[in-house]
């Protein structure tokens, strides 16, 4: 991604968050409270309401509609959530994002990196941190609290059946260093180990490949729509075409039955952490 793409994209988020900001503090001046007076009905500290109204942190949805209520906005302050929520995302993954949190079915194909929903705190921070050009240290904590919030989507109710396809290169590299590589690999069978969800290793070994096009996602709305995502270097397609949807979808059939099974994929896991 080059600077002429990164900054706007980082304006516009910005620019949302210091509007709701501006919004917040003007209806909690006008209801005649301090910051600490709207963290104690709210549940929050003084100094993160302060980071809130200064577009510092990002106000979750459950804050914003509490505020709402409390500071009687009317709902001004509830219709900006969905924009506040967005805004936590680069531009180019905006659009994927909520398709992602609504989804009934995800498949992802992995080739650089262990998929974001599928990566700890610890593993994203080094993630971002490795970015060219570099992130500020702001965008960087930005865009790993939301990462980490598209996690929720494991303790959805019903549950979306999830699968990953992940190649082995990505497993042997170490990006973060031995701790956070090893707490990466124990965390994949711990998510591994829910009924939803299934994991796959593409082998190095393997003698057919193929998705040697790069990366994707599969996505099934609740509707039945089915939808693709590809993205490369900050480059981004959300594919609606039936006909592009439809030759993913075979690519990602045949790299499921090019790949390790989940259970043989857990046992290279498993004997990855033991050889290290």
């Amino acid at each position: 991604m080059d600077d002429e793409v990164q900054q706007p994209e980082y304006e516009f988020g910005m620019g949302i968050l210091s509007l709701f900001g501006r919004q917040l503090k003007l209806f909690r001046e006008r209801a005649g409270m301090d910051r600490a007076k709207l963290g104690s009905l709210t549940g929050y500290s003084a100094s993160t309401i302060a980071s809130f109204e200064q577009a510092r942190r990002i106000p979750p949805p459950k804050f914003i509609d509490r505020a709402d209520e409390v500071l009687q906005a009317g709902g001004v302050l509830s219709a900006s959530k969905e924009e506040v929520a967005r805004a936590q995302y680069p531009a180019f993954f905006r659009d994927a994002a909520k398709l992602e949190a609504e989804a009934v079915v995800l498949h992802v194909y992995a080739t650089q990196a262990v998929p974001g929903l599928l990566q700890t705190e610890e593993y994203g921070r080094a993630v971002f941190a490795m970015w060219r050009p570099q992130l500020d240290e702001e965008v960087i904590e930005q865009r790993l609290t939301a990462r980490l919030a598209r996690q929720k989507v494991f303790s959805r109710r019903p549950a979306p059946h999830l699968s990953f396809v992940i190649e082995e290169a990505v497993l042997l590299r170490p990006l973060g260093g031995e701790a956070v590589w090893r707490g990466q690999l124990e965390h994949l069978m711990l998510i591994a180990d829910k009924r939803n969800v299934e994991i796959q290793v593409l082998p190095l070994s393997c003698q057919e490949h193929a998705g040697l096009a790069g990366p994707f996602t599969l996505m099934e709305a609740k509707d039945g729509r089915r939808i693709a995502y590809a993205e490369v270097q900050g480059d981004s397609r959300v594919h609606t075409e039936r006909q592009r949807v439809r030759e993913l979808e075979r690519t990602y059939g045949t790299l499921r039955a090019q790949a390790h099974t989940p259970a043989e994929s857990r046992a290279l896991i498993e004997k990855l952490l033991g050889e290290r």
